[in-house]
């Protein structure tokens, strides 16, 4: 990820230097400089030679070269790789029909491994185009593990998180993203409500919205959200961005996080907090894509299709007839989704391009519809769902408790389930004329909003009416609920994290 450091530096001491670079704040910020231990042993270690067979093998598999030596003895082998270290050469398996032995010398010792082809060549988990890389890659990993076993076993043990590439680049992104912050004042919950109701910002506030805690004002950099890492196999020199270490191999030679692009070891990988920091190059959907993700990558307090859908919606009245109940047309909901994943917060919404109002209420439904891990997750569900099973419905209990599964929400979450909630409630102040009230609205968004663990149908199907009965309730006793809610909660980044505060408790988040 921060590949900008001097392979031929000298650096077989081992020791964790620092350089100074000036950071957008002016202030000096000490990074660490890369390590070439590592990459120095990759050089030295021994080149494959092919042991090439003097004469036609007969029923010589043809995925194999002239590496291929037939039924030969383990004897036999051991002599023709006499030539020193990186000799390789594949012969008939002694104990298997159909089988193959892969035999490579190192350390003056021959190695048999028991070969396999696909359409690719491998021993193990990795796979190669051919033998002739697949052993380069294993005498890599059989010099350096052999000059440096201590050193690597320490690498992730030893290395300081605090003092690591990724963090001193990630806490001088979350600076640029605090200074950049804009000063602009967006439309509030509040104000929202008024444009909706009066068609501008400057009418009466409906009743009872006066002490709403309606801040949009998040820190969405502190959200804590894992890394997405998979294996990559890495082309040129790459070194870790959490022991800046060297990443030795051919291929496989460590993980990416497909959010932010952190490169690590994979051992040192299982060290590294959650604190991604996604990247927009590398987060390419908003449809699909994982909310916290999408909100920390583009840095808004919720996604730009909920706060663009939404505000058009509003701008144009909700006054329309099944408003949310009768769907838009397929092609051109297809095609705002398109335009949403391509151009972000510049897709054109309005109503000179899409005069059809269903077709926008369809796009925000299918948005929440596509989430991997739906708006209200499945810790949140649990709560939620136990209570509107046993309690009272809308009892002091059941307030609590549905106080406490929105608690368990991660703060993406939270943001955007509460302003939705909050442009629901509008919705249904416009009841005589739109015909959808709370019940009509839990129906259709339950589904989408909503979704249970438990994989099986039946008890999907017997959840269904509780889950629209638990958004029925948080759209009527909105305020209720929501009121005194903390906007900015916190997310536990380190040790002392803080927790949602509801009412005045905290609650653990799982």
């Amino acid at each position: 990820m921060f590949q900008i450091r001097d392979p031929n530096e000298d650096d077989t001491d081992k020791n964790h230097d620092y350089i100074t670079v000036l950071s957008d704040g002016g202030e000096s910020q000490p990074l660490p400089r890369w390590k070439t231990y590592l990459y120095t042993l990759q050089l030295q270690a021994p080149k494959p030679k092919r042991i090439a067979c003097r004469f036609e093998v007969p029923s010589k598999p043809p995925f194999y070269g002239k590496e291929y030596h037939g039924n030969i003895t383990r004897e036999d082998a051991d002599q023709l790789l006499s030539e020193g270290d990186g000799s390789y050469l594949v012969r008939k398996s002694e104990r298997a029909q159909n089988a193959f032995t892969l035999a490579i010398r190192f350390d003056n010792q021959t190695k048999n491994f028991k070969l396999y082809y696909d359409g690719m060549h491998y021993v193990g988990e990795k796979r190669f185009d051919t033998v002739h890389d697949l052993v380069a890659d294993g005498l890599i990993h059989f010099y350096v593990e052999l000059k440096a076993a201590d050193y690597i076993a320490s690498l992730s043990n030893e290395s300081n998180y605090a003092e690591s590439p990724y963090h001193a680049y990630t806490a001088r992104k979350k600076r640029l993203e605090r200074s950049q912050k804009s000063s602009s004042k967006k439309l509030s919950y509040n104000e929202r409500a008024s444009v909706a109701t009066n068609g501008s910002a400057n009418g009466a506030l409906p009743q009872g919205t006066e002490d709403f805690d309606d801040s949009l004002d998040a820190d969405v950099g502190s959200y804590e959200k894992k890394h997405n890492f998979k294996t990559q196999n890495f082309m040129g020199l790459h070194w870790c961005d959490f022991c800046a270490n060297f990443m030795w191999g051919l291929i496989a030679q460590g993980v990416k996080c497909q959010d932010c692009g952190f490169e690590a070891h994979k051992k040192c990988s299982e060290k590294v907090p959650n604190d991604c920091m996604p990247d927009i190059k590398y987060v390419k959907n908003i449809f699909g894509a994982d909310l916290t993700t999408v909100i920390k990558a583009r840095n808004t307090p919720i996604p730009v299709v909920v706060d663009k859908c939404i505000k058009e919606i509003e701008s144009r009245g909700l006054d329309a007839e099944g408003l949310y109940r009768i769907a838009g047309l397929h092609d051109e909901v297809e095609t705002i989704r398109m335009s949403f994943d391509k151009d972000g917060e510049n897709t054109d919404i309005s109503e000179a391009k899409y005069d059809d109002i269903n077709s926008l209420t369809s796009v925000l439904k299918l948005y929440f519809r596509l989430l991997p891990i739906p708006l209200v997750t499945f810790d949140s569900y649990k709560i939620i769902l136990d209570t509107m099973k046993q309690d009272e419905p809308r009892s002091t209990r059941q307030m609590t408790k549905l106080r406490e599964g929105l608690a368990k929400l991660p703060p993406a979450h939270f943001q955007t389930l509460k302003f939705l909630l909050s442009h629901l409630l509008r919705v249904t102040d416009k009841k005589p004329k739109n015909m959808m009230g709370p019940d009509n609205l839990a129906i259709v968004f339950a589904p989408t909003l909503m979704r249970s663990p438990d994989a099986d149908p039946m008890q999907s199907l017997m959840n269904a009416q509780f889950e629209q009965k638990a958004l029925e309730t948080m759209i009527v006793c909105f305020r209720e609920l929501f009121s005194r809610v903390s906007t900015q909660q916190s997310v536990d980044l380190s040790h002392g994290a803080r927790k949602p505060s509801i009412d005045g408790r905290t609650f653990d988040r799982v």
